[in-house]
């Protein structure tokens, strides 16, 4: 029995092509070396002496960075070609973590964060261009959801890989793992993955499904992106305000806090691609499955209302993870649908800074809401927030439904 279930979770990996595998591999290497950034904060504090004050502003330089990097990523895998943007962000990125160390000037790390930043994150549209390439249409989602599973994995290993390298060898030494994985990471792709312009495949099953020539024309992805900015901003309470609420309200460890996570990520990892298989084989509507995340991550706020019983932080993990699972593969592969041919690019770009500008007003709009009232009204106002993104996903549902159809 063991063996047949394990034979058919197997199953939910076949049919990828090469490409696609190698892209995942470069996805691992590259996220498992990311040891700068979940240590940012204490580097900044601990071996610089900056003040909260200083960090936050580097922290905000980061999100801005991130945001134009996700905009010309875009734009420029449009123009000159996802490849080519991949190759650049990863090799010129990891050059720059080299240099990072010796930037020590509060002036200085305000303008090379944001630099790195730019750089490194037009790597994420123009991969998720990639994939639409690479990846025959009926896989594209379980192509992302490999990929997600990839960067889950290497987030999992690079912070304690990182936390083992400042007791040895100092902070020093993440700055030059994470440069050598990036430039490791880009020479496996470029010896191993031959440049594509266009898709070699063509989605038959849905030849008209993209019904607008211009982004800024497209209403529907507009709602749709407001109700995944929601999404985003519910998701990061997990590593802004509800950290600080474990401690808080139920005195648990760093410890206690990581296992939680850790569920969440065994749970993506045994889990997602199974559902996402499911879903894609009895040809679930995408908008439903997304609007279901929604309500659970929604749930999962309110849940934090009860404040008595430490076990309900589990059940709260639970139904956030469901909500991830739900939302995040299937948006990406919704909003990757909305693209006309040839413009890709952007309307991945315009996804991927909803999420920076998410990460920004998640800690922003939670910190300030703990500090001006309470953890309880955090959670309140979250939840409701959650509600407005399942409105604003029907809407979209709605709008998507009576579209006249034509094709590109």
């Amino acid at each position: 029995m063991l063996q047949r279930a394990f034979n058919k979770y197997i199953d939910n990996f076949r049919g990828f092509s090469r490409e696609i595998w190698i892209l995942t591999l470069i996805t691992f290497i590259n996220r498992a070396g990311t040891m700068v950034l979940p240590f940012l904060s204490k580097y900044l504090r601990e071996d610089l002496d900056f003040s909260y004050n200083q960090v936050k502003w580097i922290l905000i330089s980061f999100g801005l960075g991130s945001i134009v990097g996700s905009w010309l990523g875009g734009k420029l895998s449009d123009k000159i070609g996802f490849y080519k943007i991949m190759i650049f962000s990863l090799m010129t990125s990891g050059i720059a973590f080299f240099g990072l160390q010796f930037v020590t000037s509060f002036e200085g790390l305000l303008v090379a964060m944001f630099f790195i930043m730019v750089v490194a994150d037009m790597f994420r549209p123009a991969m998720f261009v990639s994939l639409g390439a690479y990846a025959k249409p009926e896989n594209r989602t379980r192509a992302l959801t490999l990929v997600r599973l990839a960067i889950n994995l290497g987030f999992a290993a690079g912070p304690a890989l990182g936390g083992l390298l400042i007791m040895t060898v100092g902070y020093k030494g993440l700055f030059w793992v994470d440069g050598a994985t990036c430039i490791l990471a880009i020479l496996i792709f470029w010896i191993k993955v031959k440049e594509k312009k266009k898709s070699k495949y063509t989605d038959k099953e849905h030849p008209g499904e993209i019904l607008t020539n211009s982004v800024f024309k497209d209403r529907p992805f507009w709602i749709f992106l407001g109700a995944t900015l929601i999404t985003g901003i519910l998701f990061f309470q997990l590593f802004t305000t509800i950290p600080l609420y474990h401690k808080e309200q139920f005195n648990l460890s760093e410890l206690q806090t990581g296992l939680l996570l850790t569920l969440n990520g065994v749970l993506i990892f045994f889990l997602e691609m199974p559902i996402v298989s499911y879903i894609e084989r009895h040809k679930i509507n995408k908008l439903k499955v997304i609007t279901l995340g929604c309500l659970a991550m929604a749930i999962s706020m309110y849940l934090l209302l009860v404040n008595q019983w430490a076990g309900i932080l589990i059940i709260m993990m639970l139904f956030m993870t469901f909500g991830e699972m739900f939302v995040f593969p299937f948006s990406n592969s919704f909003a990757m649908s909305r693209a006309p041919k040839g413009h890709e690019g952007r309307y991945m770009a315009i996804f991927t800074m909803s999420y920076s500008t998410a990460h920004i007003l998640s800690a922003e709009a939670g910190m300030d809401m703990i500090r001006l009232f309470s953890y309880q009204n955090n959670w309140f106002f979250m939840g409701t927030l959650g509600i407005i993104g399942v409105l604003l996903f029907i809407w979209t549902m709605k709008l998507v439904k009576y579209e006249p159809p034509r094709n590109l």
